[in-house]
């Protein structure tokens, strides 16, 4: 069974750490929600509190297939200023396993220095701090190992192409089917 983390610091946005997670696990995927510290509840940019599965200095990073960043402020910037956090972003990176980050937390890949000429997208309003990058505005965009996308409202596209990455075809339709994605990918083909 492929396994996936969630990285959760401080400020995060709940839609976007929170729909990865829930549809890997419809899809019959491990996905263990993380605290980049010894606190193991977090609280979201809206005031969420989650309790977390793990905290990362517990976290053997041989186990996991595929490491996920959720944005919103100031959760990215909590990401990107933890160097535990650039380190096993860079070894999950160096090993060619899937890197994924929504919204602001491309931030966190480009201070690990793994977007470089890569096509990559986020929020619009960090668009200028990624640097040296071929930068796209679809809602989802994936160069080789690594994954972005645009913000809360392009989650759960975000969460679907993680899937597919990790999953095999018959168990997306088989989400897509229970989640009614298959209705809005029927709609956008119209």
């Amino acid at each position: 069974m492929k396994k996936a983390i969630v990285l959760l610091a401080e400020g995060f946005e709940d839609i976007e750490a929170l729909t990865p997670v829930d549809i890997l696990r419809r899809g019959k995927l491990s996905c263990t929600i993380c605290s980049v510290d010894d606190k193991n509840e977090k609280t979201s940019s809206r005031g969420t509190t989650v309790k977390t599965d793990e905290i990362l200095k517990n976290i053997n990073i041989d186990e996991y297939d595929a490491v996920i960043l959720p944005g919103g402020l100031p959760g990215a910037t909590n990401l990107r200023d933890n160097d535990n956090v650039i380190k096993l972003v860079s070894a999950f990176n160096k090993n060619g396993k899937l890197v994924a980050a929504i919204c602001a937390a491309p931030i966190v890949l480009d201070k690990a220095g793994i977007i470089k000429n890569k096509n990559v997208t986020s929020n619009p309003n960090f668009k200028d701090e990624l640097k040296e990058v071929n930068y796209k505005e679809d809602f989802v965009v994936q160069d080789g190992n690594i994954i972005t996308s645009r913000g809360a409202a392009t989650s759960i596209y975000f969460a679907f192409k993680i899937l597919e990455n990790l999953s095999d075809e018959e168990t997306v339709e088989r989400v897509k089917r229970s989640t009614l994605m298959n209705l809005v990918d029927q709609y956008h083909e119209k």
